[in-house]
């Protein structure tokens, strides 16, 4: 009896490894399904950080588990040695393997760091599109200072060309993420954060706010959208179609609280907007005074 609950378990292992390898492979897992460079170096970060502590992990189970059937209470053959203080060899080997890992490890963090520091800009011949990115209570305005666009819970841009991400909130501090394109950045009132990403594959990307903000955090969400440069221009056009323009009114009114929003578009933006909504958190010579 004992032996077939040992093979039924054995087979329900293989089987959930089996679900799960082909559940990941078939669904999109963001961050394990990456669709740009940052990303693709974030994962393969995640791996090898997880392989190489598998080396210490996979052992352990691997004695805890003869050790448990060893010495177990019917096994009357195990030798009994309480008084068994040290072995140089077993010594060294547990404590020569962590500390080769842990070095690894520290080397792979430093140079990780740099390489996927979100403030780096992405080196390629390709001139970089800017974006400027607002969180708001609960949806997100982006801002095309090059093109004089804007859109809310909707971005687009070309596959192949590095995006300089410019981030701010004018709201509760929040985080913006494309899970397939990198990692997440935090947006703070009063202050511009900046994240560098290149999609190297056409596609829509989910995109999300990873920070709870409150009550309309779950549909703070949107598309980031890869196209080809043509299929980019003519986006453009189509947004410089629209009837609506962005002026420090319209924002004023779009900034209030509200859940769930549509995708819309701006054919012109009030300048310097971005520079504006984080002015608004600066002291003033006036409220210095009165301090």
């Amino acid at each position: 009896m004992k032996n077939i609950m040992r093979a039924l378990s054995v087979f329900l292992a293989f089987l959930f490894i089996l679900f799960l390898s082909n559940y990941i492979g078939s669904h999109n897992m963001g961050v394990l399904d990456p669709k740009g460079i940052i990303a693709l170096g974030e994962r393969n970060l995640m791996i090898t950080a997880l392989c190489l502590m598998l080396v210490v992990i996979i052992p352990i189970f691997i004695l805890l588990g003869f050790i448990l059937w060893r010495y177990r209470a019917s096994n009357k053959n195990a030798k009994y040695t309480p008084d068994w203080h040290t072995n140089l060899a077993l010594e060294t080997t547990w404590w020569t393997i962590p500390t080769i890992v842990i070095v690894l490890l520290s080397i792979l963090t430093w140079k990780s760091t740099h390489y996927l520091d979100p403030f780096k800009p992405i080196d390629s011949q390709v001139t970089p599109i800017t974006i400027e990115v607002v969180a708001l209570d609960w949806k997100w305005l982006f801002i095309y200072p090059d093109e004089n666009i804007a859109t809310v819970n909707f971005v687009e841009f070309p596959e192949g060309v590095p995006i300089n991400f410019k981030i701010t909130s004018d709201a509760p501090m929040n985080a913006f993420w494309i899970p397939q394109l990198g990692g997440q950045v935090y947006a703070m009132s009063g202050m511009t954060s900046q994240l560098h990403l290149l999609a190297s594959e056409v596609g829509d990307y989910n995109g999300v706010s990873s920070n709870f903000s409150g009550d309309g955090f779950s549909g703070m969400k949107f598309i980031a959208r890869v196209v080809t440069e043509d299929d980019y221009y003519v986006w453009l056009n189509e947004v410089r179609n629209s009837s609506s323009s962005l002026t420090l009114l319209e924002y004023n009114d779009l900034a209030k609280q509200s859940k769930n929003n549509k995708v819309k578009y701006y054919a012109q933006v009030e300048e310097n907007l971005y520079n504006k909504v984080i002015m608004k958190f600066m002291p003033t010579m006036d409220s210095m005074k009165t301090h």
